[in-house]
């Protein structure tokens, strides 16, 4: 339903494609760079036991929520209302 209740038109429909499109494959990209970043040295190099694990378990908690938290956020910001193109102006009649 739009917003007056009918139909979402094509055009709109496509925006929400793209933007879940767009959530999931910036989600999926943030993740693997954190995860990179995070267990990357546990796998290139040789640590400690205790570190290497504390590095990959760390990693595989933080990958999933941090995906969620990046596709929660994209989708609850295209829901927003577009801003008005003049500060101050609320109708094009203003």
């Amino acid at each position: 339903m739009s917003e007056y209740g009918g139909r979402r038109s094509q055009a709109e429909r496509d925006a929400i494609t793209v933007e879940i499109g767009y959530a999931l494959f910036s989600a999926a990209f943030a993740a693997a760079v954190v995860f990179g970043t995070v267990a990357g040295p546990a796998l290139f190099f040789e640590l400690p036991g205790a570190l290497e694990t504390l590095l990959l378990r760390t990693g595989l908690v933080l990958t999933p929520l941090l995906f969620a938290a990046r596709v929660v956020s994209v989708l609850l910001r295209f829901r927003r209302p577009p801003q008005p193109s003049q500060p101050g102006r609320t109708s094009p009649d203003s």
